[in-house]
């Protein structure tokens, strides 16, 4: 069987930035499980897997436009203070939810104090960051009509949301 839309895919990965960090690894974290199509996995990695069989191994070099995107300056933001909780802590690196000005939730990371102002950083902590991919492919399978309908991959349990 060959990875393509519908087929929910068990992989290991290591993931690494151009200087060869390791930013990510499944190892140690259990199988990673995805349903292909769904844009469940950035789209640069989710195209190189396409036509793939178990047992498969690739390196997958995705650029930023093909990963989390280019960063995005406007994504930059000067709050006050007391826009957060009035005894949150509040340090540089820290992420908060927030509400973008199209009404959809976001990520934002602390990335400077300015006495009572907080300079976070709306964009995806890898935007703008090439992306370097080792994956072997474990496990091929069709998708379940739940899994289909919901739109990503469901544990060997039936349905686990973490969100």
């Amino acid at each position: 069987m060959q990875i393509a839309d519908q087929k929910v895919i068990t992989l290991d990965y290591t993931l690494k930035n151009e200087e060869g960090t390791l930013i990510d690894s499944s190892e140690g974290q259990g199988d990673f499980v995805y349903l292909h199509g769904a844009r469940n996995i950035v789209p640069g990695l989710e195209n190189a897997l396409a036509g793939k069989v178990a047992g498969d191994e690739v390196s997958v070099a995705v650029s930023p436009e093909e990963g989390y995107g280019a960063r995005e300056n406007d994504l930059l933001q000067t709050v006050p203070k007391d826009m957060f909780e009035e005894d949150a802590e509040i340090n540089v690196g820290m992420q908060f939810h927030a509400q973008s000005p199209e009404g959809e939730m976001m990520i934002v990371t602390v990335i400077e104090l300015d006495g009572d102002d907080v300079i976070v950083d709306g964009n995806h902590p890898l935007a703008g960051v090439s992306l370097n991919f080792d994956v072997k492919v474990i496990d091929i399978r069709d998708a379940s009509a739940e899994e289909l309908e919901h739109g990503h991959a469901h544990g060997p349990d039936g349905e686990h949301h973490d969100h």
